[in-house]
């Protein structure tokens, strides 16, 4: 089959903010309380946004870019999410224009109609405005209509609905309710699994979003098949053990995908609660927030020796932002608290309350070119010389540096597998010259 037809939608905004993760759970939500498949997708890099829509759908969720997935690949997804979906729905990242490539692009590429979530609470008239800047500042942009969030009256509601330009769908009008609103910290939402109420929060929205009328299927859009190079088993039989528990959690399913494709055995364990490393061949440390877990982290001491050991046996080590900076001499959160680490990497980091890097890069390295992301709120300082530097995809200048220790890899940059498996194969199968 070379193609596959499945209702799709992309849920945007002008801009962070708007509601738009909570809305496109609560549809996620409602759909699937009516016994629908409902497959959502992340439009850009992000680890905590997707935590919640899991939870919301019940299904995987996968991130698209046509930058760091590529374009084939988004493609594929999309097919394949579509022979057992009965929606689809794809949420923006950050506004819908914003970026390069944006989620607009996104849209027209795969012809997903775009349906714009704009807070209304401090507007009237002017959402006509921005509803029309969003729906025409690209013209071949495919725009179902729009949907007032956070409206404080019926009034209020009929006022912005009146303000759209003659043939722009007016899909309802969430009211404002701060019983829905998602709890946020650094680096975005808090991690799903830390939400205590959050069953009750995708619950209620979803009956909100039903009052509010937005219930109905979009229109189905056809998927087309993507030619993609089979990948080997370059990983067969090798055993890797993945650091994931709530200090160690951004991890995207697709790179979960990718190392099991290329055969590998993989094993969880957490570095907060686990004495001992299963018996592996390689690690991954990934990113999360290893900052709030200071002392827990450091006190499991079985733990950091464990890691020493491997390390020591000149097995391969993985380490990306949060698990770089546990490979440090020591960490110190944005409150001054400090807290020793495995002590690997020489040096230490402080957390701080700005983001000290942010953005889509690319690094070139021995094994091969890799693209990903980097989002964090600290400054290392770190005693070896790093090997390279990664690039920036926005203006193609220096970014993150990358380190290494006998066979440690470590960077800020969360790496995205699939855009080189090869290249990922050969990090995990790495060993010192």
């Amino acid at each position: 089959m070379s193609s596959r037809h499945c209702p799709a939608v992309l849920i945007a905004a002008p801009a962070s903010n708007q509601g738009k993760t909570t809305l496109t759970a609560a549809l996620a939500r409602y759909h699937r309380n009516q016994g629908r498949v409902v497959r959502v997708f992340k439009a850009g890099p992000d680890f905590l946004d997707p935590m919640i829509h899991q939870r919301a759908s019940g299904q995987p969720v996968y991130s698209l870019d046509l930058w760091m997935v590529g374009e084939q690949a988004c493609k594929q997804l999309l097919f394949d999410a579509a022979e057992t979906a009965d929606l689809i729905i794809i949420e923006c990242g950050m506004g819908l224009h914003d970026g390069t490539p944006s989620s607009a692009d996104l849209a027209i590429t795969f012809g997903v109609p775009v349906l714009a979530v704009i807070d209304a609470s401090s507007m009237a008239q002017t959402f006509g405005a921005i509803a029309l800047g969003l729906a025409n500042y690209r013209p071949e942009l495919p725009f179902a209509g729009v949907i007032a969030n956070r409206v404080a009256s019926h009034n209020h509601a009929n006022l912005v609905a009146n303000s759209l330009p003659a043939g722009m769908k007016f899909f309802g009008a969430v009211p404002r309710n701060r019983d829905i609103g998602l709890p946020d910290r650094h680096l975005g939402l808090v991690q799903a699994d830390e939400i205590e109420n959050l069953e009750q929060k995708l619950e209620l929205a979803a009956s909100l979003l039903a009052q509010a009328g937005v219930t109905e299927l979009p229109a189905a859009v056809e998927f087309k098949h993507a030619k993609i190079d089979n990948i080997g088993p370059l990983l067969a039989g090798k055993k890797i053990a993945i650091a994931r528990d709530t200090a160690f959690a951004f991890i995207y399913p697709a790179n979960i995908e990718l190392l099991e494709k290329m055969g590998a055995e993989l094993h969880f364990f957490s570095p907060l609660d686990d004495a001992q490393l299963p018996a592996c061949d390689a690690l991954w440390l990934p990113g999360g927030y290893p900052e709030l877990h200071l002392q827990k982290l450091s006190d499991n001491t079985s733990m950091i020796a464990a890691i020493k050991q491997h390390h020591a046996a000149a097995k391969p080590i993985v380490a990306e932002c949060g698990g770089m900076l546990y490979l440090l001499d020591e960490l110190q959160d944005k409150h001054g608290n400090r807290a020793a680490m495995l002590g690997i990497l020489p040096g230490k980091a402080q957390l701080t309350d700005k983001v000290a890097g942010l953005g889509m890069q690319r690094v070139e390295l021995a094994e091969g070119e890799l693209r990903g992301h980097t989002f964090h709120h600290s400054h290392s300082d770190i005693e070896i010389q790093p090997i390279t530097h990664c690039i920036r995809q926005r203006d193609g200048k220096e970014g993150e540096a990358v380190y290494r220790v006998n066979n440690l890899h470590a960077s800020y940059l969360h790496l995205y597998f699939a855009s080189n498996p090869q290249a990922i194969a050969k990090l995990f199968n790495r060993r010192d010259q």
